[in-house]
């Protein structure tokens, strides 16, 4: 997995590429929990993600429960076919903001 980070003034997108699994997870949370105080938008950009485990998916969930007391907005940006599938079937596109 490979993560791209970019600043638009206080807007953070991360790009990820690859597969978010149990092992590369971890990388993805820490990356965000490093950045927490310094965005007031973080989009994730899956354009290239290939990937998602259940794990990847408690990080996304952990994510928006961290920025939701502060409306600090979080979305999930082009996502392909088979990545909304797992959103989908896991629920979890009801409680994420997916464009």
């Amino acid at each position: 997995m490979n993560i791209l980070k970019c600043y638009n003034e206080s807007e953070l997108t991360l790009s990820v590429e690859g597969r978010i699994n149990s092992v590369t997870s971890k990388e993805l949370e820490e990356e965000i929990n490093n950045e927490l105080g310094n965005f007031n938008s973080l989009i994730l950009d899956f354009t290239d993600l290939e990937y998602i485990s259940s794990a990847g998916l408690k990080v996304l969930i952990a994510t928006q429960r961290k920025l939701k007391p502060d409306n600090i907005p979080f979305i999930i940006k082009n996502s392909n076919d088979v990545i909304m599938e797992v959103f989908l079937l896991s629920g979890v596109d009801r409680v994420l903001e997916i464009e």
